[in-house]
């Protein structure tokens, strides 16, 4: 089984549309696949469940079904995890729904990570709780590729998310933005998150009976998001940014330096150049189907057809590019 997270600290790059299209992608690609909502804003759970799911999941005073209602017993320190429930999506897809109320996990997990240092076996329940959660969802469904969604900050809930994937994948748009987003992220998943859990490793108690995650958090490559920033911005400044993302990437992200840097265009550590399809996002949202499953009853018909043909074809390349990148064979 492989876990990839998709991750940028700069919010609005299309980030949460991605890992929607991918799970739906791999999963009629016939790869069993769950999809791990931990951004506390639960935008990815709206996208696949409908209002009414969403009012039975939230507005229960139990929050019974989603990763808060998994956390609780934690949270309350009452207790270890609570068994997930996976959401079923399609014949291969499975969902953990997110949640408004995972933020009040923030406290405790940040308290566990200074607590880890010492090798107390309760700091590592705590900091182990969304790769346990991940592990007992997947064997649910039998799956194969865990998708995992965050939420835009450097926060001790991502910290945990990324401790638990193997991967990482970075969504970005072409403006300083997401530059600068790449130069806070980079340095902070390789010497704070990445080096500091393994550290943690190190004095974790022999008598600890969890599987450990290790904490590879392995970037596994970018995607640009265009976004209809050609519409907004002069295609020069455009260009510009385009130009900086491979050396950004390589600099602050991999750690490396040189001076023969390729343009974006034939690096191969970008995974995929993704239209906005701005026209047909509505229509998908309101289908509650990915963009590439629109029919000419949704709405797509004329150039909107052609462009949800064009669609599949993108993120079929993307999902196989992902797919070399992690070393994962369906």
């Amino acid at each position: 089984m492989k876990t990839i997270a998709f991750f940028n600290n700069k919010g609005g790059v299309g980030k949460t549309s991605l890992v929607y299209h991918l799970a739906w992608m791999y999963a009629e690609m016939g790869i069993p696949t769950l999809a791990v909502d931990l951004d506390p804003q639960a935008n990815l759970t709206s996208m696949f469940l409908k209002e009414s799911r969403l009012e039975a999941l939230w507005e229960n005073v139990s929050r019974q079904d989603t990763i808060y209602s998994c956390l609780e017993p934690s949270i309350d320190r009452a207790g270890d995890l609570a068994d997930p429930h996976v959401e079923k999506i399609g014949d291969r897809l499975g969902l953990i729904a997110g949640d408004l109320a995972l933020s009040r996990f923030e406290d405790l997990l940040s308290e566990n990570w200074t607590k880890a240092s010492d090798g107390r076996v309760d700091a590592f329940r705590v900091l182990t709780s969304f790769h346990r959660i991940i592990l007992s969802g997947a064997n649910q469904i039998q799956a194969k590729l865990v998708l995992i969604d965050v939420g835009p900050n450097l926060g001790a809930i991502n910290r945990t998310a990324m401790i638990a994937a193997q991967h990482l994948v970075l969504p970005l748009a072409p403006d300083l933005f997401s530059l600068q987003g790449l130069k806070n992220l980079g340095p902070t998943l390789r010497e704070d998150w990445r080096k500091g859990w393994r550290g943690r490793l190190t004095v974790a108690p022999a008598s600890l009976n969890l599987p450990l995650p290790d904490g590879a958090m392995q970037p596994a490559g970018y995607v640009v998001m265009q976004h209809g920033i050609r519409d907004s911005r002069p295609v020069q400044a455009y260009q510009k940014w385009m130009n900086r993302i491979p050396q950004t990437y390589r600099e602050y992200v991999l750690g490396e330096s040189g001076d023969e840097v390729p343009k974006v265009d034939s690096d191969p550590h970008m995974l995929a150049l993704l239209k906005h399809y701005r026209s047909l996002m509505p229509l998908a949202m309101e289908a509650r189907k990915p963009i590439f499953h629109l029919t000419a009853s949704d709405g797509a018909i004329g150039s909107n057809a052609n462009a949800v043909g064009r669609c599949r074809e993108e993120f079929e390349e993307l999902a196989l590019k992902i797919q070399k990148s992690v070393g994962f064979t369906s």
